[in-house]
């Protein structure tokens, strides 16, 4: 597939997230209208991918210290960062008179709470009737994130035998349906701190989380498991397969075969678009994976879904080589996010029915 050069000139060197992508790829996004939400903890960014025109992309790349899970609901986004779960509120309204951009944006994302978890290395986020789930891979539970306590451990696979810290499995991602968690995927199913380490190329596992039963065994890393259309979908990072799982079963079907370690995926229309992580050469975790040999790029791959065929795809030439998570924002085609690093965040003020970028003079 041919890519187009983006983000840098010819001969010269690449400026930070230079990236190469396939030429559709802009009028794809124009098309679902839609922006690609991107996370790296490698990189400590969250980036939004957005279509300038039917011919170019525009990026825009935020700080979130070792960004990880990204969970959206309607107009707002959580992001899991490496002591914090910090949640975002979308405002149109302050988009429009951004003072750093004016008419720049058709929305903006502000920071508006900061949940102090601590290091417990939250992995994928969900939004459910309850609140904010997260997958706390530390303590090897699904938890809730509230404001009365560092996390509410509210599940646990069959073979944890009680909670503690030692990232035992490594449990890792979360399927939401109907707002709650209904599977749960690990790399390994040991009940002893790290155990799922000792087979990390094919003992991952699938648990069923109204049973606690596992339903699928011996799978090579799998991640982002997700529900679509009523089906379970999931990433096995060791074979660079995206499959769909049949939970009756423990079988599954390879929907495609990406060139890459992926991890990370949404869909919107027809189209599942899937991340991909540049192995490190020198990991002890990674080194002899089965995909490690091809596994040299970082970026997207956007699949049809139909007919498993890759349609489109973005490469990064520098400053991103693994991605964690990968969001649809929907309806959106230029989004702006704040991060709590910069002050600009605190100049923005809502209240009900109004708001207002705060003046040093005091002037609206």
């Amino acid at each position: 597939m041919q890519l187009k050069e983006s983000l840098k000139a010819m001969n010269q060197p690449a400026a930070p997230f230079s990236c190469t992508f396939s030429p559709n790829l802009p009028e794809l996004l124009e098309k679902l209208n839609c922006t690609i939400c991107i996370s790296t903890y490698q990189a400590g960014k969250v980036i939004f991918i957005s279509p300038k025109n039917s011919e170019e992309l525009v990026q825009l790349p935020r700080t979130f210290e070792k960004a990880m899970g990204l969970a959206f609901k309607e107009d707002m986004v959580g992001i899991a960062t490496k002591n914090e779960v910090i949640v975002l509120k979308n405002s149109p309204e302050l988009a429009s008179n951004y003072p750093n951009q004016p008419n720049t944006y058709d929305s903006l994302f502000i920071p508006r709470a900061t949940y102090y978890t601590g290091q417990v290395d939250i992995h994928d986020l969900g939004w459910g009737t309850e609140g904010l789930w997260g997958v706390n891979t530390s303590f090897s539970c699904l938890c809730l994130i509230d404001h009365h306590h560092s996390f509410i451990p509210k599940w646990q696979p069959k073979c944890i035998s009680h909670l503690n810290s030692g990232d035992r499995c490594h449990l890792n991602g979360m399927a939401m349906s109907g707002g709650v968690p209904v599977y749960a995927s690990s790399l390994g199913t040991g009940d002893s701190p790290q155990s799922w380490r000792e087979n990390i190329t094919a003992g991952g596992a699938v648990h069923d989380v109204a049973s606690r039963e596992v339903i699928l065994n011996d799978a090579p890393m799998p991640h982002s498991p997700r529900i679509f259309d009523k089906q379970l979908y999931m990433l096995l990072s060791a074979t660079g397969e995206v499959v769909k799982v049949n939970v009756n079963n423990g079988s599954y079907d390879v929907v495609a075969s990406l060139s890459g370690f992926v991890r990370g995926m949404d869909k919107i229309g027809d189209y599942l678009f899937v991340g991909l992580s540049k192995l490190r050469k020198n990991s002890s975790t990674f080194k002899d994976l089965p995909i490690a040999e091809k596994a040299l790029k970082s970026g997207i791959s956007v699949v049809h879904l139909p007919t498993g065929a890759v349609v489109a795809e973005l490469h990064y030439e520098t400053s991103v080589d693994e991605i964690y998570d990968v969001q649809i924002l929907p309806g959106l085609k230029r989004p702006g996010i704040l991060n709590t690093i910069k002050d600009v965040h605190k100049k923005s003020l809502s209240i009900p029915g109004r708001t207002f970028w705060a003046s040093e003079d005091g002037k609206e």
